[in-house]
């Protein structure tokens, strides 16, 4: 394929519009992955970081795991009535659902987490070594979501704490900011799926 050199930058004619599509494609991607990975700098703590720091994301980004996100969802549904089972049932499936989602796509894409891609330091365990999406994030989201669909009145605290599940996978060093937003959009997607029908 013939390149011309416009300054520093190079363009490619192409004779083929498959090909100059998954030029743009990969160009696109490439773009997003390098402004992720900038993001990821910018906002994962370092070395320097106290102690209660520390801590204190430890503690958020426990509250996307697996024993707090089943135990909010089993508990309700063993002691509660009417509308808060119906809730927590859908909180499970929509776990259940989202999770199978974010493993697939995790072994799919095959994108490893900053440790190995940039060198970062990590301040918790990698439960494995797949970024993209972050199971806890799509976790804490759709517990989160569908209790605030089905009680409005909680919608703000329960998201705002799904979304600092989220942030603390990032400020921790194991997900990149895009990991997380991608598995949030699959616990809302499931979620919204879930309760329609």
């Amino acid at each position: 394929m013939p390149a011309y050199r416009y300054g520093n930058t190079v363009a490619k004619k192409c004779f083929s519009p498959y090909v100059c599509c998954v030029e743009t494609e990969r160009s696109l991607l490439n773009r997003l992955d390098r402004r992720d990975r900038a993001l990821f700098i910018r906002w994962a703590i370092g070395p320097a970081a106290t102690h209660a720091v520390q801590r204190f994301w430890r503690s958020i980004t426990h509250l996307g795991g697996v024993q707090v996100t089943v135990t909010a969802s089993l508990v309700p549904l063993a002691f509660g009535h009417d509308l808060l089972q119906l809730a927590a049932f859908n909180a499970l499936v929509t776990l259940g659902v989202s999770h199978f989602a974010v493993q697939i796509m995790k072994r799919s894409l095959g994108r490893p987490r900053p440790s190995s891609g940039i060198g970062c330091s990590t301040f918790i365990d990698e439960p494995d070594r797949f970024s993209c999406p972050s199971g806890h994030a799509a976790a804490a989201m759709s517990v989160a979501v569908v209790y605030a669909m089905t009680f409005p009145a909680w919608a703000a605290p329960l998201l705002a704490l799904a979304l600092a599940v989220g942030a603390s996978r990032v400020f921790l060093g194991v997900h990149y900011p895009g990991d997380v937003v991608i598995g949030q959009a699959i616990a809302i997607l499931t979620g919204a799926l879930v309760i329609a029908i």
